[in-house]
């Protein structure tokens, strides 16, 4: 793979799993590293590459967690659909933002819930990413994937990658923010 370093082992990481679980739990704990309290600079940088001149957007957020970056483009007039395991971090991000909202089951998928701002500019899944399709979400214009695909297991990846395509326009943009590293020299959440 092209800028793995020379002896890496890439493999290493991929029979390692997290569960659900484990990350209900880091989200429970406050171990949120991975959350930024600011839009994150890539998304500012490459906004342009995202929007590609339009306006109006549906902008998909997988495993958004609570996203400063989701009102940041609510606010421009987009339309923000995120979806997350977390239902703490869903209520978060609508408090710490002083969005109102409404909760309502998600008929198609058992136990899962939407919550949305009262603006109907934003709507949050709570389930997992797997549960959704393109028949309950519809197809969007972006999508910006801060740190779903190296948060997703391994052995999930090509799953994940074709839900993805199907949830996308033709002429979608997608930034896709990753990282590149030897993992028997680094541990860390990321794969």
């Amino acid at each position: 793979a092209a800028g793995v370093p020379e002896g890496a082992d890439i493999g290493s990481q991929k029979d390692r799993v997290v569960t659900e679980e484990e990350w209900l739990q880091r989200w429970e704990t406050g171990n949120i590293g991975f959350h930024k309290k600011r839009g994150h600079p890539l998304l500012q940088k490459y906004l342009d590459v995202l929007l590609n001149g339009r306006s109006g957007l549906r902008v998909f957020f997988p495993l958004c967690g609570k996203a400063v970056e989701m009102k940041w483009l609510a606010d421009m007039g987009h339309n923000v659909v995120g979806v997350e395991v977390s239902e703490q971090a869903l209520k978060e991000f609508f408090s710490e933002h002083g969005l109102p909202y409404c909760e309502e089951p998600v008929p198609e998928i058992s136990g899962a819930k939407m919550f949305q701002s009262t603006s109907g500019n934003i709507s949050l899944y709570c389930c997992s990413v797997y549960d959704l399709s393109s028949s309950i979400l519809g197809k969007f214009d972006g999508v910006w994937d801060r740190g779903a695909l190296v948060a997703v297991n391994p052995c999930d990846r090509q799953r994940y990658v074709s839900l993805m395509i199907t949830l996308m326009e033709k002429n979608s943009s997608y930034l896709l923010v990753t990282v590149s590293y030897d993992p028997n020299k680094h541990k860390g959440e990321n794969f």
